[in-house]
């Protein structure tokens, strides 16, 4: 392998890693979000001081970037329960 090849060889390599970083950061990034949003919904469900329109527009919007961001707009929503 000449020098040149070699050097093309260690480029492509690196730019290579670097996609694969920046790829588990993005997934890093997300899962956080998610966890937040989570959150978010979980407040909203079960506190006492959201009420009527104002709790299900805040709901939708939060289903609504959770689906932007993940492509599945239940997936925070619980999931079938084992008791039973």
């Amino acid at each position: 392998m000449t020098k040149a090849e070699n050097r093309a060889a260690a480029k492509a390599w690196h730019e290579y890693r670097e996609q694969q970083r920046r790829e588990a950061e993005r997934v890093a990034d997300i899962a956080a979000d998610l966890a937040e949003l989570d959150r978010l919904r979980r407040y909203l469900i079960f506190s006492r001081r959201a009420y009527g329109p104002d709790r299900e527009k805040l709901q939708n919007a939060n289903d609504d970037y959770v689906e932007e961001l993940t492509g599945d707009r239940t997936r925070l929503h619980a999931g079938s329960s084992s008791i039973g």
